[in-house]
């Protein structure tokens, strides 16, 4: 599900905007709406509002109930400034209508009102759909506006031609219908997406530690490694640098991926503690053993010489996620996997969140069947500062994606920007 910022401007055409929000939020995604006082003369606030389940924003004024966040979104606990944190938790913004007036403010870097404001302050796709009448769509100054926009990344759709707002009139400077401009906003969410995590560097544990009894039997765990190989398989696509340390993963390798093989909670410390300093992301997803044979055999343990019972010593293995945090530098962003049984999951998740000072804790509750270790699906909760974000039962790159986003969203929050 994507965040999606939707300006309306005065025209019209803004009896448009309802219908576009609808499709919209039936697409799967979460709206904010910015008004002009303006438009408010062709449609009022309480139809976006009531559309959306959000407030609507008129002026940088008055304050936002949802403090800049969007529905499903945890809210933050101070209150932030609106054209700023709208645009940074939404994926696009689209202005539609935009009249003549709104884009010669866009053109000139104008930011007299919310909307423009956050046009000034947005650094994510950004697109105008033009509407108006044809006269004022022609003149040599709008055009020069749309051009300079264009010049500037703005994805400037262009308007239809058919009857306009005045009877008898008929020429350019008709809005795209809704479903159009739907398609618009999908084709700019897919590009973001495809290089949203371009400059970043990111270092993915996957799989589960083996650690030996004897030179044939080991102490281990169920893990298949798709959770973290899904992680990787995204992040590559997004753009990122990633390198995978994969413990005892037999699954196809990515071409775009660097892997580095281990076999036991040691090695995996030490191949996570040279990659991690040039790393933005960690995303811990491997299963770690806790404890390993103190005194395994380098030979195999013969079970004529062994006797009815075998005993071993167990002894602590090194805290990898723990060890790593504590040499975290400024703008390295944190994510540790957690799998709990039972009710108390999140509650198990949040202590770890704390205790270890990561930024973003994801549960799976493997009490559940048909999830977690060794399937194909997963259903997780994401606990972070701000709250928790369940993610349901998917295909484990449907749940990639949304790890993923979260750690945009926890980017943007933290004002560190991809390739800062």
């Amino acid at each position: 599900m994507a965040r999606v910022l939707l300006g309306v401007s005065g025209g019209i055409a803004a009896y448009k905007a309802l219908e576009l929000t609808r499709l919209v939020t039936k697409a799967g995604h979460s709206v904010r709406v910015i008004q002009t006082e303006a438009s408010t003369r062709f449609v009022g606030t309480a139809s976006f509002a009531g559309i959306t389940g959000a407030p609507v924003l008129l002026s940088e004024w008055e304050r936002d109930p949802m403090r800049g966040a969007f529905p499903g979104q945890p809210t933050p606990a101070h209150e932030p400034l609106s054209h700023l944190e709208l645009v940074a938790n939404c994926d696009v913004f689209a202005i539609a209508p935009a009249s003549a007036n709104t884009i010669a403010k866009l053109a000139g870097g104008q930011a007299d009102n919310l909307l423009t404001a956050a046009a000034l302050a947005c650094r994510r796709p950004l697109i105008v759909a033009p509407a108006m009448n044809d006269a004022m769509y022609e003149h040599p100054a709008t055009q020069d506006n749309l051009a300079r926009l264009r010049a500037r990344g703005v994805t400037v759709l262009d308007p239809g031609v058919g009857a306009l707002g005045s009877p008898g009139e008929y020429g350019i400077g008709r809005l795209p219908e809704p479903p159009e401009l739907l398609g618009a906003i999908e084709a700019a969410l897919a590009g973001a997406a495809e290089r949203s995590l371009d400059g970043l560097t990111v270092l993915v544990t996957a799989g589960g530690t083996r650690e030996p009894i004897d030179a044939v039997r080991f102490v281990g765990n169920r893990s298949s490694g798709r959770m973290g190989f899904a992680l990787a398989a995204e992040a590559a696509r997004r753009g990122a640098a990633v390198t995978v340390v994969a413990a005892n993963v037999a699954l196809p390798r990515d071409p775009g991926v660097r892997y580095v093989d281990v076999e036991t909670a040691a090695q995996l410390h030490a191949a996570c503690l040279e990659a991690f300093e040039s790393a933005d992301v960690l995303l811990m997803a491997a299963a770690v053993a806790d404890y390993r044979p103190a005194a395994p055999s380098t030979g195999k343990i013969k079970k004529d010489a062994a006797g009815e019972t075998l005993a071993l010593e167990l002894e602590r293995t090194a805290d990898v996620l723990s060890a790593l945090s504590e040499r975290r530098r400024a703008g390295q962003l944190l994510v540790g996997f957690a799998a709990e049984h039972g009710a108390a999951a999140v509650d198990h998740g949040r202590r770890k969140l704390d205790a270890k000072r990561l930024d973003a804790v994801v549960v799976n509750d493997v009490a559940q069947p048909g999830i977690g270790f060794d399937a194909p699906d997963n259903e997780v909760t994401i606990v972070t500062r701000d709250g928790e974000h369940a993610v349901p039962r998917a295909s484990k790159a449907e749940v990639a994606r949304a790890i993923l986003d979260t750690i945009l969203s926890l980017r943007s929050s933290s004002g560190v920007r991809v390739g800062d």
